[in-house]
């Protein structure tokens, strides 16, 4: 029989649970298929959550600086619109994912928003500034010194 849910023999959860039986994103995934997978799921909530943090990085490092061409800025503005709406999107997917209200699919997205930003944001690796002068050039208020 199925119930409101759309499962068949069990309810959702509207309470945070930890455990390895649940449903994230699609009906049956993963559901009853074991631990591994379990982990495997969490794992790939982690790697879009950090995915999101790291095409934020680059669409902040398409923005033009005032002086470039209008052709220029045309073609990376529309790059960054496109990095947004793609970025947007896996956003919106983890934060369904964690509307599972398991709290394993809870901590994987929060690790790997916080690994993904620490890599790509924080300013502690050279080579995700982006842009000469630092973190603060690249994340945009250093625009009068280039």
């Amino acid at each position: 029989m199925e119930d409101d849910a759309g499962r068949h023999g069990g309810t959702m959860h509207m309470t945070l649970f930890w455990g390895k039986r649940v449903q994230i994103l699609f009906s049956g995934w993963p559901d009853s298929r074991g631990l591994a997978v379990y982990l495997i799921s969490l794992l790939l909530v982690a790697v879009a959550a950090a995915i999101t943090e790291v095409l934020g990085g680059l669409v902040r490092r398409l923005a033009p600086s005032p002086s470039t061409s209008l052709s220029r800025r045309i073609l990376s503005g529309t790059a960054g619109t496109a990095f947004h709406a793609f970025r947007m999107s896996l956003l919106y997917l983890v934060m369904l994912a964690v509307m599972s209200f398991n709290v394993g699919v809870l901590i994987a997205a929060v690790v790997g928003h916080a690994a993904g930003f620490f890599i790509f944001g924080s300013g502690v690796f050279r080579w995700a500034w982006g842009r000469p002068g630092g973190p603060e050039a690249y994340a945009g208020r250093d625009y009068a010194k280039h």
